[in-house]
């Protein structure tokens, strides 16, 4: 699937989207929550996680479909200065998986590890999330198997001007996106207000 297709606009998410963030997983079923986070996590884990995300330094993708966020992919350097390192998560809303948004936001992720100089990416999964692992050896990552867990190691190659061209461009095109479902939404609004049967009256 390549991103042309994409059912959805893929862009960072702003630090002022922490609410849409949380939204989106508390939306994600109790099976999904456990892959994402390992273990079953309920609503206040959520609150508190998605209230620290953004003031971790974290770079966050995410998959819009019509103005909601069904996907995310996050990225974590394992220090603010010249990371090397750092760990990768992702999650998708059950109605939206199988459809390529994992392997879209994991070569967002990458590409943003590429251009911060991270060379080394890890992500762990549960031993029974196969379709995480299927994504993680798309991009050559190297498996490690544990008892109950699975951890992937990737190795990003360096920046280039090509690369850093591609994430400006990237942003460029999810800020329009993101400026174009505003105005739609917005539209559809009025529209409603106007056709609504107290109007009609």
């Amino acid at each position: 699937m390549n991103e042309e297709r994409a059912p959805g606009i893929i862009r960072k998410l702003w630090p002022g989207e922490v609410q849409i963030f949380r939204d989106h997983l508390l939306r994600l079923d109790v099976e999904t929550r456990r892959s994402r986070f390992g273990s079953a996590v309920g609503p206040e884990f959520i609150e508190h996680y998605a209230g620290r995300v953004f003031r971790s330094g974290a770079v966050i993708h995410g998959c819009f479909v019509d103005g909601i966020l069904r996907a995310a992919a996050e990225l974590y350097p394992f220090s603010e200065i010249l990371p090397s390192e750092a760990e990768a998560a992702f999650s998708v809303e059950a109605g939206f998986q199988n459809l390529g948004l994992g392997t879209l936001l994991m070569r967002r992720t990458v590409l943003a590890a590429r251009n911060r100089g991270i060379r080394t990416l890890y992500m762990s999964c549960l031993a029974r999330n196969r379709r995480m692992q299927q994504i993680a050896r798309k991009f050559d990552a190297d498996l490690t198997f544990h008892t109950d867990e699975v951890v992937a190691e990737l190795k990003a190659p360096f920046p280039s001007a090509s690369s850093l061209a591609r994430e400006a461009m990237a942003d460029a095109q999810g800020v329009a996106g993101a400026l174009f479902q505003a105005q739609w939404s917005a539209g559809q609004r009025v529209l409603n207000m106007v056709l609504s049967p107290a109007n009609a009256a």
